[in-house]
């Protein structure tokens, strides 16, 4: 010990007290905070980690707050999506990489770990500013032991491709999980995927590539009020191939078009409208009556387009949504039509049975629309998927009871899973009085490929056939 050290500490009476310092602020150069969309994207992703957020509802509104715009906010958002979407194969390369399993590497550490592997494997970003700005954040955020750590991580991955990282960690003698690797996928919805898909199986690799890819925004414009080519003229879109009522956007934030503002258009993928047109197009077995139910309303958009088509020949819509913030976004989108929303749960409503048509589009896995939340495939687990089939099943068994005889039940769900799909249906056939309808012509002009189930009744829609959600339905008539 020096003399100096020696000596009692004595606080100088005119030294203010200092802050502690962070330690990657006590030693080495001044790092650099990272750039405006490195940081929105990273925040983001903290957000949907710690959180259990939702990449698409977090990231724009942080794009907002910080005015990032134009060719940043394209590249906080690729950023942000992409690294959400591939979690588990940058998970298995940071693995290879670091010696080590993800779950033993500190989270934040982790999440600054995926970002920069993502721009190494899967954009064109410059391999040294991927791995500089990134091991400087880690400096920020922890030490130089740690942003050491993070460099050695990111070299080794730097370099090799993303092909040679395939080809060494992606299962070799399981086709389905070796496609399951390779874009980015659980396992298990892989084989969720074969199995829907049937005797179309090799169609798997262009079905879980679909998931990465954006999804057109689709636009319905409101029957009785505008037409697909009014409205296409109107927002600079094109018109739908399937629903007649649909229009395509190339960008942009659909939410600012004065159409969709005023009440004459909503935003919805083109299979949501072809689902809630199916029920109006299903034959009944005697006069039509009037009466119509959406029993799983929220957000509101199928009610509305029912509503709107059931206007036209004084039908009424009766709108069930047992969620506060849904059934309230159930009214926003259905003012001005003739629809009575009720805060109640579908599977006792207490409602006076005799409804006309009634669909039951259940809450579900949400397999069928992957590319529109990015972190989903991660947050699903197998689990999940037996507490929502018994949901569905109950849920299809109110709408059957609330059905007049001679009356059509649609149900429909947004995953291609076959336990929701026709598992359910199957059940409903064996339990209550219904049969299956001839499906898929209710959703003509689609032909490419959209029956399923043994009897072909049934439709399933598909993103890389179809360009929409992975829609499934089966029209049932009550005995």
């Amino acid at each position: 010990m020096s003399p100096a050290q020696d000596k009692p500490y004595r606080k100088r009476p005119d030294r203010k007290p200092q802050r502690p310092q962070r330690p990657s602020q006590q030693r080495g150069p001044r790092r650099k905070n990272l750039d405006p969309a490195r940081q929105a994207a990273f925040d983001a992703l903290r957000t949907v980690s710690e959180r259990d957020a939702y990449a698409n509802l977090v990231l724009p509104a942080l794009l907002r707050e910080r005015g990032i715009t134009g060719r940043d906010a394209a590249f906080a958002t690729e950023l942000t999506y992409g690294t959400c979407r591939t979690r588990g194969l940058l998970d298995a390369v940071i693995a290879a990489a670091a010696g080590r399993p993800p779950d033993t590497i500190d989270p934040v550490l982790l999440d600054l770990l995926r970002m920069g592997s993502y721009q190494l494997l899967r954009t064109r970003v410059d391999a040294h500013a991927a791995v500089s700005t990134t091991v400087e954040q880690a400096g920020l955020e922890f030490d130089s032991a740690r942003a050491g750590f993070v460099n050695g991580v990111l070299r080794t991955i730097a370099a090799r491709d993303e092909q040679s990282w395939l080809d060494e960690l992606a299962p070799r003698n399981d086709p389905v999980g070796r496609a399951a690797f390779v874009h980015a996928h659980p396992r298990w919805i892989a084989q969720a995927f074969t199995d829907a898909l049937g005797a179309a199986a090799g169609e798997l690799d262009a079905a879980l590539a679909s998931d990465d890819e954006r999804p057109q925004v689709h636009l319905a414009a409101r029957p009785g009020v505008l037409t697909a080519a009014d409205l296409a003229d109107a927002v600079g879109g094109t018109v739908g191939r399937f629903s007649p009522y649909a229009v395509y956007l190339t960008g942009g934030d659909p939410g600012g078009l004065a159409p969709v503002r005023d009440g004459q258009a909503l935003v919805q993928d083109e299979g949501s409208q072809l689902v809630a047109r199916a029920l109006t197009l299903a034959p009944l077995d005697d006069r039509e009556g009037g009466r119509w139910l959406d029993l799983c309303a929220g957000p509101g958009g199928k009610t509305a387009l029912l509503a709107a088509l059931g206007a036209q020949s004084g039908a009424a819509v009766t709108a069930v949504e047992p969620t506060g913030h849904r059934a309230e976004l159930v009214e926003v989108n259905t003012r001005g039509l003739p629809v009575e929303v009720l805060r109640v749960d579908g599977r006792d409503s207490g409602l006076e049975p005799g409804f006309d048509r009634v669909l039951v589009d259940v809450p579900c896995t949400g397999l069928g629309a992957l590319r529109r939340r990015p972190e989903a495939r991660w947050r699903r687990q197998p689990s999940d998927v037996p507490a929502l089939a018994k949901l569905q099943r109950e849920l299809l068994a109110a709408a059957i009871s609330l059905t007049r005889p001679g009356g059509v039940v649609l149900y429909a769900t947004c995953s291609p899973h076959l336990a929701e799909t026709v598992g359910v249906v199957a059940d409903a056939l064996r339990r209550h009085p219904v049969t299956a309808l001839d499906t898929p012509p209710l959703f003509d002009p689609v032909a490419d490929g959209i029956a399923t189930g043994p009897s072909g009744h049934y439709v399933q829609l598909w993103p890389h056939r179809h360009g929409t959600d992975a829609m499934f339905a089966a029209a049932l008539r009550r005995q």
